[in-house]
């Protein structure tokens, strides 16, 4: 099985291609370090199973797997990220990942979801299966609404976001509201913190 690696961090490939390179039968074709890098090498090296991490510089690993899949519909990719949110996982595989899996997990266990992914599978431990199953989806959530929060997270106040989005102070504080009713929030501190947790809005990289 020929497998990609597309991470953002040196040390994180490395230790995939030390891992796989024990593992009869796998083979890493190529790394890339950044999601535009990783559709570049995808497309001339078509390998079976893309190990994708989610966030990274440039293109994201969603958009990475929109662009694979548009060039090739067969590939699977195995998402490997620290980010735990329900948006997140929604969105890797709304994007076409077969499967979803977090950092610590153990050795054994990726190499199991790449042979398995290989074969057509599709991967999601059962705690994350469980946090998809606790929340509505996050995507309820307007891109207007999506970005008011990110600036709440930035720490502006309603009357700069108003002028950020080119509305009046009013509106923002009616987006406010619906962002807290959607995601189940007192107040805009806790809107922030559940949206991070969620996955429906992140630091910068």
């Amino acid at each position: 099985m020929r497998i990609l690696i597309v991470d953002d961090h040196p040390v994180v490939r490395a230790g995939l291609r030390a891992l796989i390179a024990t593992k009869p039968g796998l083979e890493v074709v190529g790394e890339a370090g950044d999601g535009e890098e990783g559709v570049r090498l995808h497309a001339l090296l078509r390998p079976d199973v893309v190990l994708m991490d989610l966030r990274m510089p440039s293109l994201d690993g969603v958009a990475a797997t929109r662009a694979m899949r548009s060039q090739n519909p067969d590939v699977r990719v195995l998402m490997l990220t620290t980010y735990d949110g329900d948006a997140d996982i929604r969105r890797a595989f709304e994007a076409g990942a077969c499967g979803y899996l977090l950092k610590d997990t153990a050795a054994e266990a990726i190499e199991d979801a790449i042979r398995w992914a290989a074969r057509g599978g599709r991967v999601i431990p059962t705690r994350l299966a469980a946090r998809l199953a606790e929340f509505e989806a996050a995507r309820n959530l307007t891109p207007r609404e999506l970005e008011v929060l990110e600036y709440v997270s930035q720490g502006l106040g309603n009357r700069a976001i108003g002028r950020a989005i080119g509305r009046t102070e009013e509106t923002v504080k009616v987006h406010l509201k619906h962002i807290m009713t959607k995601l189940g929030a007192h107040d805009r501190t806790q809107a922030v913190t559940l949206g991070l947790q969620r996955g429906v809005i992140h630091l910068n990289h």
